[in-house]
């Protein structure tokens, strides 16, 4: 059985690809601010802009692994040769300047949270914006979750992410899609004995569970939930993530 498990409301979700051919139109953002943009920024307000409108205040939760580490290596590579370090690209490598970026873009002061948890990053956005949406349900929350692999400087990373951006808009109040189930089960070795045997009795209990598709990256697990609206997972070191959709209010 999962030793976490709970539901989010989703309205609307938006899902963008690094590798369209096209780069992401963010026309809501000022033409000064576009200028200033990486690629990541790009594409986390295109998804982010495709499920708020311009006027609700929204609360975000931005979740990224890597975060803006492209900019962050441009600095160090400027530091290494002795160049000056640009104060615009300092205070955009931050995890948080996206966040920030789209709060200014459409004058919303509402609360925003940026997270990064190594590769299990969107899993547990999706977990702190069910915490948020719990406590105070009566406001829409918006999961951005945006990322890129690491430049080849910094070796081999374990589980890679993918690059693209998805986002989630939580609002039971609106015209919700569906209900997006989320679980994690632990590994075997992280439980101890009677937990092993009330998962096993679990597991013959529901023999489909082994038929459910795996993907490498949560995003790709996460993607493939939403479009094909079939329950996808995700292992990772610790456990299994799992996500299924279901139709109707909670």
């Amino acid at each position: 059985m999962p030793d976490l498990a709970w539901t989010l409301p989703v309205a609307r979700w938006s899902f963008w690809s690094s590798t369209s051919e096209s780069p992401p139109a963010v026309e809501f953002v000022d033409p000064m601010m576009r200028r200033r943009l990486s690629s990541l920024s790009r594409m986390a307000l295109k998804v982010a802009g495709d499920c708020v409108d311009a006027h609700t205040p929204v609360r975000v939760v931005f979740a990224s692994r890597h975060g803006e580490l492209r900019r962050t290596t441009d600095i160090l590579r400027d530091i290494e040769a002795n160049k000056p370090v640009s104060p615009n690209a300092f205070s955009l490598s931050v995890l948080n300047a996206m966040s920030g970026l789209f709060g200014m873009a459409r004058g919303d002061r509402s609360a925003a949270t940026a997270l990064s948890a190594g590769a299990e990053t969107l899993g547990y956005a999706l977990l702190e914006a069910h915490a948020q949406y719990a406590d105070k349900p009566g406001g829409p929350i918006l999961v951005i979750y945006a990322d890129e692999p690491a430049d080849a400087r910094y070796g081999a990373v374990e589980h890679e992410v993918q690059g693209g951006a998805l986002a989630l808009l939580l609002d039971a109040g609106a015209a919700a899609q569906g209900r997006l189930a989320c679980s994690v089960t632990p590994d075997a070795g992280t439980q101890d004995q009677t937990t092993n045997q009330a998962t096993n009795q679990a597991a013959n209990q529901a023999p489909n569970q082994a038929s459910v598709r795996k993907f490498a990256t949560q995003s790709e697990a996460l993607h493939h939930c939403l479009s094909a609206r079939e329950s996808a997972a995700w292992d990772g070191s610790g456990g299994t993530w799992q996500w299924s959709w279901h139709v109707g209010a909670a």
